[in-house]
């Protein structure tokens, strides 16, 4: 009895060697093929970036990297699982195991003890380094790559609290400067206070706005006070920061997991049309990890039965239902933010649909 749990752990450590030996090793492989094509479709933008390599790497790929590790993760997880399963397959090494005494479910153990280790790298990347990552690749986009995008975002009008609403003609993210902006101010229906304001500018140092020719109008009852400050400046705290008024799509995954909690909780109030894309982020975060056991578990199912053709026509299969579950991530994602499917139904939806598979294809297996 001791000798056959000898031979499990030794079987344990083999299968979980192999699975993220191999997820490791395929992933380096597919980053370094997208970051060479990566740089042949940017090397423009970077010679007029004006930037040194050590600057391209740092500002650029330092956040591109870390983006397409959490981008491929799923497919590179699936293939690996496939592909070392369908190997051991074809190389007669799963008949001995299940035949010696191991169930089927216990040769399950190390997939996900091993997919259990890429979820938990995938949940702590999303939270805590991405936003970062992604702030780093998507300056450098916004600046050099999208340098001809349109920068301004024109008509603003938004909630900033029960009583207090604001309207921005253009507002100009390049520069955080906005034009010809007004603050209104109200008790219940009366308005109480009104400034106008020139332009309206973001100091990041002071992290308060700055009020260009400005005037204020404040009404109490039937008394009004005016002031007017022609060719001066003030500095005012007001609830909300230039990437509230930001032009670019990419700008919500700049956010740490708290901004985005925040951000969603002034937006029930303001009411500017990007709840989705902020629930359908927060959702993304933390679900999508979950690719890791519901592709693993259909990839052992796929693979664990030795076939003819070998390892190439599991392999096949793995890729097809791999590609179809991020183009089914890619639908619900579109059909969320732009059609109004809820966004925690989008998110669940591709994981929920490919884990029922993953079980069904598990019930299937020879056992």
């Amino acid at each position: 009895m001791s000798l056959l749990k000898g031979k499990i752990k030794i079987i344990d450590q083999y299968i979980i060697g192999k699975y993220l030996g191999t997820f490791i090793y395929t992933l380096a492989i597919f980053v370094i093929i997208i970051v060479v094509f990566d740089l042949s479709e940017k090397m423009d933008d970077f010679m007029k970036s004006g930037l040194s390599f050590w600057g391209i790497l740092s500002k650029y790929y330092a956040g591109s990297i870390p983006f397409y590790v959490n981008m491929l993760s799923p497919l590179i997880n699936f293939i690996a699982v496939i592909f070392f399963t369908a190997k051991m397959a074809d190389q007669t090494e799963i008949v001995p195991i299940l035949s010696g005494g191991v169930s089927f479910n216990r040769f399950l153990f190390p997939y996900l003890v091993s997919a259990t280790i890429i979820f938990s790298a995938n949940l702590l990347s999303n939270l805590y380094i991405l936003p970062y990552t992604n702030t780093l690749k998507n300056s450098f986009e916004n600046t050099y790559v999208k340098r001809n995008d349109p920068s301004t975002k024109s008509n603003i009008h938004m909630k900033l609290d029960d009583k207090t609403y604001i309207y921005i003609d253009n507002f100009d993210n390049k520069t955080n400067s906005g034009y010809r902006f007004s603050l209104d101010n109200f008790n219940g229906d009366v308005l109480t206070k009104k400034i106008v304001a020139e332009n309206i500018k973001w100091d990041s140092l002071k992290r308060k706005w700055q009020l260009t020719n400005y005037s204020i109008r404040k009404i109490d009852g039937l008394k009004e006070t005016m002031i007017y400050g022609n060719g001066k400046l003030k500095d005012t705290i007001l609830d909300m920061r230039p990437d509230d008024f930001s032009a670019y799509d990419n700008v919500v995954q700049n956010l740490t997991t708290k901004e985005l909690s925040d951000k969603i909780r002034k937006e029930k109030i303001r009411g500017t049309g990007v709840m989705n894309d902020l629930q359908f982020e927060k959702y993304k975060r933390y679900l999508h990890p979950l690719s890791a056991f519901v592709l693993t578990l259909i990839g052992v199912a796929l693979s664990s039965r030795k076939v003819r053709g070998g390892v190439g026509v599991s392999l096949g299969i793995g890729i097809f239902i791999s590609f179809a579950y991020i183009v089914f991530n890619q639908f619900t994602q579109m059909f969320s933010t732009k059609g109004g499917l809820p966004p925690f139904a989008a998110v669940i939806m591709p994981t929920l649909f490919f884990g029922l598979l993953g079980f069904y294809l598990l019930r299937k297996a020879p056992k």
